[in-house]
């Protein structure tokens, strides 16, 4: 039996909620917002993705309420809705670096007031204290490696220890 094309009708908060960000390039966009990234341009750089899937994504996303845009500065920023997603991005990360990163985290997440390494459940191993989302450097962990593709200044400045939800330079 072939699965439906959408599950909006569906009484399921799983199936609602992929509805939104099931899709790896909407993620992977989510992830970036994160990251500081903002700008549709940066987006499209970053991850290589067709200009207009990137439009569909984005859109979504806006309609949601995940990201808002900023018409004036043409920027788009995770809404508080969008910053509830870290869990979800964070276990995702930490899935994919114990399974498919044998030299450790390709990135280290650390609590900014006091070095600490965040572990898994987003608490800070130094302190104890559960860290909220702009609190969070994000590093190149041991299992970094730069890719030829990050000479762009969009992945230079993704590369550099920095805070979650801190804009890029422009």
């Amino acid at each position: 039996m072939a699965l439906p094309s959408t599950y909006a009708e569906r009484n399921c908060s799983l199936s609602r909620a992929l509805e939104v960000v099931g899709e790896r390039w909407t993620l992977l966009i989510v992830r970036d917002a994160f990251h500081g990234v903002r700008r549709f341009g940066d987006f499209a750089t970053q991850l290589g993705i067709p200009r207009a899937v990137l439009t569909a994504r984005l859109k979504t996303l806006v309609r949601e309420g995940v990201l808002v845009r900023d018409d004036e500065s043409a920027e788009y920023r995770l809404t508080e809705r969008g910053v509830a997603l870290w869990p979800v991005v964070r276990a995702l990360m930490h899935w994919g670096d114990e399974a498919y990163s044998p030299a450790g985290p390709k990135r280290d997440l650390r609590h900014d007031a006091d070095g600490g390494l965040i572990d898994a459940g987003n608490r800070c191993r130094a302190c104890g204290a559960v860290v909220p989302v702009p609190e969070i450097r994000i590093e190149p962990g041991p299992g970094y490696e730069p890719s030829t593709a990050e000479k762009d200044p969009v992945s230079e400045q993704m590369s550099r220890p920095r805070l979650l939800l801190e804009p890029l330079a422009r």
